[in-house]
């Protein structure tokens, strides 16, 4: 789950991490209120559209303002705007900085090399892909010992490596091994803090963050629920979230897609995209039912999919193991029971594996004019892809 820049701050905060205060609102009166407590401790303060993308500067979602009044017009201006798509419902008004130096840090999981990894740079402020791309020698990878982490001596190989003066790395030490404690002990994939400043005074402030958690540890943090903005949350994907289905809506994709293993589906994926290039069409989501999944999981996968208003076919593609062909066959029946009239898009299903003969023998005395049946898995992506073009 990715966090807004204002939650972000929020967690830093609560591990210690150097932050300037920051009041989000949700109108522009309340902008202008905030701006007048802020003003009180500083000279100015930004007004910083909360949308989870970059590029918010660019497309005129982060505003000066050195009055109550010019928050207020900034604020106004920039709540309701959208940038990349993502629709702007709240603003944080933040205390402005002195800033004499920008830096970069982040630690991320390096999945492909089963690892942490912390990268540094000098310049900070920018996007990193840009600073990566321009100037690949100022940004500093450093792998992290998951059973160490960033201690004092880890967080001082990595100011080396990015090369910064002994007086300013001094400084920084201790705020690397704080954002090590917000990485490890909030579960997170990803900590980034762009720009890490420094003051004329000497003070290190972080004054943007990003951080992504792993959704698979929310049992070990009640307080991530809370993180969770329902109002951008897509829909479908609460649904199947409340469902207990491994779901994630893709776009511009036109064919639903059901399987049983991550790596059946990833499979599914391009076998569909594959069938449907020249036809203009491709999946529109990753669902995995899972190993075990019973006749309830699979009607309550198909649900999901077919409320999916881009969907215009979907193949279901199993290979029955743990997860017998004749359940899934008959989750599919009860599925299009329960729908009845709502259900209107075609299935193409391909049942290979234990019990196949069975589940076969279900759909076909069902006799669903929605059901179309392919032994193949090459054969039922090309009809599903077909389905999806007419």
């Amino acid at each position: 789950m990715d966090l807004y820049e204002y939650q972000a701050r929020e967690l830093f905060a609560a591990h210690g991490v150097p932050v300037l205060p920051g009041i989000v609102v949700t109108t522009a009166d309340e902008a202008f209120d905030a701006a007048v407590k802020l003003l009180e401790i500083s000279s100015l303060v930004v007004v910083k559209a909360q949308v989870k993308t970059g590029g918010r500067g660019k497309a005129g979602g982060v505003k000066i303002a050195t009055t109550p009044e010019k928050a207020r017009e900034s604020a106004q201006a920039i709540l309701g705007m959208e940038i990349k798509g993502h629709p702007v419902h709240r603003v944080l008004i933040a205390a402005g900085a002195d800033i004499a130096e920008e830096y970069y840090f982040s630690v991320l999981l390096d999945r492909s090399n089963r690892r942490y990894l912390a990268m540094c740079a000098k310049e900070g402020g920018m996007e990193i892909e840009q600073l990566a791309k321009e100037n690949p020698d100022a940004l500093a990878k450093v792998p992290v010992d998951p059973t160490v982490g960033i201690d004092r001596e880890k967080a001082e190989e990595i100011l080396a490596a990015a090369r910064f003066a002994p007086d300013t790395a001094a400084k920084i030490v201790p705020v690397l091994a704080q954002l090590w404690n917000v990485y490890t002990k909030e579960d997170a994939t990803l900590v980034e803090v762009n720009p890490l400043v420094l003051t004329p005074e000497g003070e290190i402030i972080a004054l943007d963050g990003k951080v992504t958690l792993d959704d698979n540890s929310r049992f070990r943090h009640e307080h991530h629920a809370d993180l969770v903005d329902k109002r951008s949350e897509n829909p479908l994907e609460a649904k199947a979230k409340a469902l207990g289905l491994n779901y994630v809506k893709l776009d511009h994709g036109q064919v639903g897609i059901i399987g049983n293993g991550a790596g059946l589906v990833m499979s599914t994926l391009d076998v569909v995209a594959y069938a449907g290039e020249k036809q203009g069409v491709g999946p529109a989501n990753f669902l995995d039912i899972g190993g075990g999944a019973d006749a309830t999981v699979m009607a309550n996968g198909l649900d999901v999919i077919l409320h999916d208003p881009d969907v215009r076919s979907v193949f279901v593609n199993v290979f029955g193991g743990i997860t017998a062909c004749d359940q899934v066959a008959a989750g599919i029946v009860q599925a299009l029971e329960i729908l009845g009239e709502k259900a209107t898009k075609p299935i193409v299903v391909r049942l290979d594996g234990n019990n196949v003969e069975e589940g076969r023998r279900i759909l076909q005395e069902a006799q669903h004019h929605l059901v179309i049946t392919v032994e193949t898995m090459d054969g039922a992506a090309a009809k599903a892809a077909e389905l999806a073009a007419q």
